[in-house]
């Protein structure tokens, strides 16, 4: 009898293993190729185990044709990725705000980004005050905003009205459109001013937050997630910094609104 039961949830082990595999997104030839585009810069590539792009954009469904708008782009690491994947047929835009790239940092990276857009002519790349309204030249199939979510909430963005912001979003998409936002994780419960002293946010308040603007949550993945991440030092801080527990939410703007 024990031996026939061990067989039995052998086989259901194997089973559900199976099915959990065939349920799995595959990823499309236009991301594998932007991942492997030779073109992308040595640093861009060397953070590719960590953002983990081919998985991350799978989960967004970007795809050939669409028009993307990449907010608050920085060095525009998935930009690239964006405007590869998208091709001639799509549209990317690249924004960065005027009270970031004053950071050396990212001047540096976005200066970089601005040179290979040049090559590009899919790419464009634009920097913007904080308090312009979210806005695009055509309605789009995908909003992207990556590690920076948290920083609408801060001081040296004003700080915006996130609940405003949010709306511009949802009117720069297409009906159906999807919002994409990727962050460093807070702790449950963690003050509101988490996002301006460990630049961190708590991913309940973010669904809060964008599901008042008349999103609905279609997604939410763990492929970023690091549960060895106490959720207490600062993003930037050497004992985590690359290494943080990130989530990743899939909302989308109601097809019939």
């Amino acid at each position: 009898m024990f031996t026939r039961d061990l067989l039995l949830a052998s086989a259901v082990a194997v089973l559900l293993s199976s099915s959990c595999a065939a349920a799995a997104p595959t990823t499309s030839p236009a991301i594998a190729a932007a991942v492997a585009d030779t073109s992308r810069p040595a640093a861009d590539v060397a953070r590719d185990p960590n953002r983990k792009p081919a998985e991350t954009l799978t989960f967004a469904g970007v795809k050939p044709g669409d028009r993307v708008g990449d907010f608050i782009a920085n060095s525009g690491y998935f930009s690239r990725l964006f405007a590869d994947v998208v091709g001639p047929e799509g549209r990317v835009y690249a924004v960065e705000l005027n009270e970031i790239i004053k950071f050396p940092n990212v001047a540096s990276g976005y200066a970089g980004l601005q040179a290979w857009a040049k090559s590009r002519s899919n790419l464009s790349v634009e920097t913007v005050p904080a308090r312009q309204a979210v806005a695009f030249a055509e309605p789009l199939d995908l909003f992207w905003i990556s590690q920076n979510y948290h920083d609408l909430s801060d001081k040296f963005l004003g700080p915006l009205d996130v609940a405003a912001f949010n709306r511009q979003v949802y009117a720069a998409l297409k009906p159906g459109g999807i919002y994409i936002v990727l962050d460093h994780a807070a702790a449950k419960g963690a003050p509101v001013d988490v996002t301006e002293t460990l630049h961190r946010i708590e991913v309940d308040r973010v669904k809060r937050e964008v599901e008042a603007a008349g999103f609905t949550l279609v997604g939410e993945s763990n492929l970023l997630a690091n549960p060895a991440d106490p959720h207490t030092a600062n993003v930037f801080d050497a004992s985590i910094a690359g290494h943080t527990d990130q989530f990743l939410l899939k909302f989308r703007r109601p097809s019939g609104s």
